[in-house]
């Protein structure tokens, strides 16, 4: 009953403990404590960890880093296609100083947060990390009329980063009256991913606490910092042109996997696919009720998969049966946090795979699932070789109108849940405005469980580029994908 990231934490704490290498395959073969033990037994040696690294004078970007960078080069710094916001209405006694002072805690404490992106005489991209004293993150206050507070978060929101100029982080506050805020902090995701959002939350509220008691937060060290782990990921991959290095025996796995692909998923849209992207988005809610969610868990576990595969082979049986074909790319990001020194550390991680979908020779549904799973742990074992890197080597074709290798991606939000609790306050969540969409079309999914454990439902959203879809178009694929769950829940 488990999922993928869960598996990764496993595997990373065994690789910590034990001092063995165990891919991620092992899990789903072995997934009991006495199957894995003989499996254990008969593991290679552990890989090097992650520990702090000799720094060079210019330090080179993460390849991730690097492809954020070229993004808000061709973009520009107004563009916020990778602004990652978060508002937040806080009730209650709220010392403006005192958080202003935590945040500046927060950005001392994690080096992502200061960290310019510049670029060397000879053009190559480098981390420059600011001291903290060169920071003054001044939390800005204003004070605002409710009615005016969606104008004004989201002007926040959307607002871009020049990150050769400025740290990827700020933070806005608005006064409402009668002991009424939002608040506004918005990272770029160069510096942050979903992972980031828990060890951030848990660490401006120690801060604020710490700071309303008069004293500075009293943290345990960070056993790394980003620039070390840009570092040491190039020593783990090592050289493309070395037959024996793992980037390039990863790279063999994925030249096969992705030949002769289709460059572009055909999808129904409403209008013709502009030559350049708006990244105008919108973005549709749905549920899916507990008793599909125990169907789900059950064909999961009967199918020795996890849930995220069982919803992929329905995402891609809803875009087949819509007119895209039989062999459907899907994007979906891994958490990249393979070592367990990155745990705590905020910072941009994630990793994209490519999940390509076989639904020829018209499969069962619970045969799909067993392709997708069969195709998602080879993807996992494979998983270190960053995304943007792969897009370079294979070398697609190239369009400003669309994602490279895929269009459509599919999420599941199973990071730890960001908790910014702080006394005397209470929180909700406020909108940040309208959204930018990085693909085509992406579908989401977080699941809920009741106190014991059981499925209480899925809380779906998809998110759709204006440029090519009504939202009427969407709604009605939200309604055909409800009975497609329904459908092969009952007869798989």
């Amino acid at each position: 009953g488990g999922h993928s990231l869960l598996a990764t934490r496993v595997i990373s704490r065994i690789r910590t403990v034990l001092n063995v290498e165990l891919p991620l395959r092992t899990l789903f073969e072995g997934p009991t404590v006495l199957q894995l033990v003989h499996l254990v037994e008969d593991a290679a040696a552990a890989r090097a960890g992650l520990t702090p690294r000799p720094r060079p004078t210019e330090i080179p970007l993460s390849p991730a880093q690097r492809g954020l960078w070229l993004l808000n080069r061709i973009q520009g710094p107004a563009a916020a296609t990778y602004n990652v916001p978060i508002a937040l209405r806080l009730s209650g006694e709220l010392n403006s100083e005192v958080l202003g002072l935590a945040l500046q805690d927060v950005v001392a404490r994690h080096e992502s947060l200061r960290t310019l992106l510049l670029e060397s005489e000879e053009g190559t991209p480098y981390q420059k990390i600011l001291a903290p004293e060169e920071i003054s993150l001044s939390l800005r206050v204003a004070e605002i009329a409710g009615a005016e507070i969606r104008t004004a978060v989201a002007a926040v929101a959307n607002r871009g980063f020049d990150l050769s100029a400025e740290i990827p982080f700020r933070a806005r506050l608005f006064a409402l009256g009668d002991d009424e805020y939002v608040l506004v902090v918005v990272l770029h995701h160069v510096a942050g991913d979903g992972w980031s959002m828990a060890p951030l939350g848990r660490d401006v509220a120690e801060a604020y606490k710490a700071r309303a008691a008069g004293q500075a937060p009293e943290w345990e060290p960070l056993p790394v910092q980003y620039a070390d782990y840009s570092i040491w990921q190039r020593e783990l991959l090592g050289d493309e042109n070395d037959p024996n290095s793992l980037l390039s025996q990863q790279l063999t796995y994925w030249r096969q996997q992705l030949a002769v692909m289709p460059a572009q998923l055909e999808l129904p849209i409403d209008r013709t696919r502009p030559a350049v992207a708006s990244h105008r988005g919108d973005r549709l809610l749905f549920e899916v009720d507990a008793e599909i969610h125990q169907g789900l868990v059950d064909l999961a576990r009967a199918s020795g998969a996890s849930v995220f595969m069982v919803v992929q082979a329905a995402f891609a049986t809803l875009l087949s049966r819509m007119g895209a074909g039989t062999d459907i790319p899907i994007g979906s990001p891994v958490a990249g946090r393979t070592d367990e020194a990155l745990d705590d550390l905020v910072g941009f991680f994630i990793n994209t795979l490519v999940l390509r979908t076989d639904l020829s020779r018209n499969p069962t549904f619970r045969e799909l699932v067993e392709r997708v799973r069969e195709t998602d742990l080879a993807a996992y074992a494979n998983q270190d070789v960053p995304f943007e890197h792969l897009v370079e080597v294979l070398n697609p074709e190239r369009s400003m109108s669309r994602h490279p290798l895929f269009q459509v991606m599919l999420t599941f939000q199973n990071n730890e849940q960001a908790e910014f609790r702080l006394p005397g306050l209470t929180f909700t969540s406020e909108s940040t405005g309208e959204g930018a969409a990085k693909f085509d079309l992406q579908l989401g999914m977080h699941e809920q469980h009741k106190d014991d454990g059981s499925p209480a439902g899925l809380v779906g959203s998809f998110e759709f580029a204006t440029d090519l879809f009504d939202r009427v178009t969407v709604e009605e694929m939200v309604e055909r994908f409800g009975r497609l769950l329904s459908a092969a829940v009952a007869e798989p």
